[in-house]
């Protein structure tokens, strides 16, 4: 840790984590005091100004540029490419369904994706006859296992990969940009651009999507950037906006004259953008990523992020009746296990095992596919923590 912080009083920003012990930030961050005082800071002046009002417009429209210009420093990339959204699956559906699709086409996913963008996917399958092929990640772990995988789906046809940059029910980090080098190499008939579900990635990996090159880049800012719920964005490269369509269409993103006549879409990413939102969260975004770099930068971020992840995996490894998914520490921040077979064979579940440590204020989540339990450790989780998970599970696990 940096020498200059004491970790106990920085933890104090997050009310959340007074009463409890908390392993959720893959689901949902804990906001800080900033973020919350910002939110309510400015739903109070957007009243005193007038909500709907030349002032206020003009408020929201400084308030939308501070936070693209904000999101787009952490991920090294312009603000213009940056559109503003609700959630990351909001993110995955705007090239999903912008994409002129023709029947025949080729569109590759994992067997690891989140069920929105799975079902998104299914419906544009039905829609415009596209054909759809799943690889197997489930099960691989090296770079070269992934590499190859893809390349052996790659089809003449294929037009898009979704994949996700850490996989959300395992926490295997892939090896984007290697990724992105092979779909530029492969001859298809298309460009093969590549739409990643970056939900467990952003706030955690140092990013430079810039030099990554990656077409489409979806993301919250829940989760592990610890903001408010309802904010959300996606990265679209230059190169692969010029023949993606806007399908959510409003008033954010349209050009009107001064005579009320639309003349077409803005020319930067704010074309994706739809209509109202709650914009006074924006600030409190704002402030939740500001205040990551009061701790540290995102390489130091990430470093204890990985230190502590190695620190519960071999914890959790040296458990009698647990068995953690990867053979060895993940590269993130979330760490999945399964109870051991003689365990289930008896009745127990991953269900009640997370049922019963939420009962001590203990919060894991578990995961449907794989069916396990999942653990997330940000980086000013305490080690001691750990310890008291690692410790009640050892003592539910008989009992279950």
């Amino acid at each position: 840790m940096p020498d200059h912080i004491d970790l106990s009083t920085y933890r104090q920003q997050f009310p959340a984590l007074n009463n409890k012990l908390y392993f959720n930030y893959g689901g949902q961050g804990v906001m800080p005091r900033v973020a919350e005082a910002a939110i309510i800071q400015s739903y109070e002046y957007l009243q005193q100004i007038g909500p709907f009002s030349g002032e206020g417009d003009a408020w929201i429209t400084r308030e939308c540029a501070k936070t693209r210009a904000c999101i787009a420093s952490e991920l090294g990339v312009k603000a213009e490419n940056i559109a503003l959204t609700e959630s990351t699956t909001f993110g995955c559906n705007i090239p999903l369904w912008g994409i002129d699709w023709q029947p025949g086409d080729h569109l590759l996913l994992s067997d690891c994706e989140h069920q929105g963008v799975v079902a998104a996917v299914a419906e544009i399958s039905r829609r415009f006859q596209v054909e759809v092929s799943m690889c197997k990640f489930w099960g691989l772990t090296s770079d070269a296992d992934f590499l190859a995988t893809i390349s052996s789906h790659l089809r003449p046809t294929t037009r898009l990969i979704v994949l996700s940059h850490v996989l959300w029910n395992t926490g295997q980090l892939l090896p984007l940009a290697d990724i992105v080098q092979l779909c530029r190499q492969y001859p298809s008939h298309h460009p093969v651009r590549i739409l990643v579900d970056a939900a467990q990635s952003v706030g955690v990996l140092p990013l430079n999507l810039a030099e990554i090159g990656v077409d489409f880049y979806a993301f919250t800012g829940h989760k592990w950037w610890c903001g408010p719920e309802g904010v959300g964005a996606v990265y679209i490269h230059p190169e692969a906006m010029a023949d993606l369509h806007p399908v959510f269409i409003g008033w954010r993103g349209v050009v009107v004259t001064e005579t009320g006549e639309i003349v077409g879409f803005k020319a930067d990413a704010r074309r994706f953008e739809v209509a109202t939102s709650a914009y006074p969260i924006y600030a409190g975004w704002r402030e939740s990523v500001n205040l990551h770099h009061e701790w540290g930068s995102p390489s130091d971020r990430y470093h204890r992020i990985r230190h502590l992840s190695q620190y519960l995996w071999q914890k959790l490894a040296q458990l009698s009746g647990i068995q953690c998914l990867l053979s060895t520490p993940p590269e993130s921040g979330l760490i999945s296990f399964q109870i051991d077979q003689k365990y289930l064979q008896a009745g127990a579940t991953h269900t009640a095992l997370v049922k019963s440590l939420e009962s001590q204020n203990i919060m894991l989540r578990t995961i449907r596919y794989p069916d396990c339990a999942r653990a997330c450790v940000h980086y000013f989780t305490l080690e001691s923590e750990i310890d008291q998970l690692v410790e009640a599970i050892k003592t539910i696990l008989p009992s279950l």
